[in-house]
């Protein structure tokens, strides 16, 4: 999420930005009540989109300690960690939504996290050749942990001057405009 900024140290851009996102942790379940994840259908527009204020699609998901963990949100307000009641309250509504039995059920706590977004919602993947020597793995927003073998494949494979398995030419630290972007 932060390479945004360190591409500014050596004097690049690369607009990665920070897209805030809360998850509800709720109390142990008796029994393995939700056994797989659920998405609501909305959530692949709002991966998706562009818009910078508060987007919320539910996203169940019960663990096998009997916790239930409900997503997602997503909003571009830079690096604030400040507790969103706003999109805590919609996410537990819509979860109920989908599940009404977790209308009874106590929410135990809530994180954040700040998923690394471009906004063409492409990652950043590659030797930067305004900078000799950058070479850049970032911006897959949520999928970061599932593209992450296949990423560093790709950077070891260009690293040492193999032909990649995949082009990176969609992925290019400078396929930006050079034009002014948002406060990080």
């Amino acid at each position: 999420t932060w390479a945004g900024g360190v591409a500014d140290l050596a004097g690049v851009r690369v607009p990665v930005l920070p897209r805030r996102g809360f998850i509800l942790v709720t109390q142990p379940m008796p029994a393995r009540t939700i056994r797989h994840k659920v998405y609501a259908a909305e959530y692949v527009g709002d991966v998706a989109s562009s818009d910078a204020a508060l987007q919320t699609s539910p996203v169940v998901e019960g663990t096998a300690g009997g916790t239930i963990l409900i997503g997602a949100s997503r909003e571009r307000v830079g690096f604030d960690r400040n507790v969103s009641v706003t999109a805590i309250g919609t996410l537990a509504a819509k979860a109920i939504e989908l599940f009404p039995m977790l209308r009874q059920v106590r929410a135990m706590r809530t994180y954040l996290g700040f998923r690394p977004y471009c906004p063409d919602h492409l990652p950043v993947i590659g030797a930067d050749p305004r900078a000799p020597g950058l070479w850049h793995a970032c911006g897959h927003e949520g999928a970061g942990i599932g593209l992450s073998a296949g990423t560093g494949k790709l950077i070891a494979q260009a690293l040492v001057g193999e032909r990649t398995d995949l082009d990176l030419a969609p992925f290019a630290p400078d396929r930006f405009p050079q034009a002014e972007e948002e406060p990080r």
